[in-house]
């Protein structure tokens, strides 16, 4: 997508430093410390821009923010993580304490 023109109104995701490395708390362990705070945010392009650039989005709850354009119709790649073993069974066992309880 580099050297495209993406259009205002896309829907994108930006980059942008929150903290750097110095102006972050002592309290953090060194390797945390040692690198910048960074927040990434999905919203429609105000203007256009290529990927790389220094772009202003809005938000789907209206904030207005700039960072750098990284991606364009970004997927979401979230998960509720592994499975916890001790929970996998309680849908089974919820459903046999139901059918006790109806006879």
């Amino acid at each position: 997508m580099k050297g495209q023109t993406v259009i205002a109104g896309s829907w994108v995701q930006i980059e942008t430093v929150v903290l750097e490395p110095g102006e972050r708390t002592g309290h953090l362990p060194e390797d945390t410390r040692q690198v910048p705070l960074q927040m990434w945010v999905k919203g429609y392009l105000k203007e256009d821009g290529e990927i790389g650039d220094t772009v202003k989005v809005e938000t789907s709850i209206g904030r207005e923010l700039q960072g750098k354009l990284i991606a364009v119709n970004p997927p979401y790649v979230h998960t509720f993580g592994r499975p916890i073993p001790e929970l996998l069974p309680i849908g089974n066992e919820l459903r046999e304490l139901i059918r006790r309880g109806q006879k």
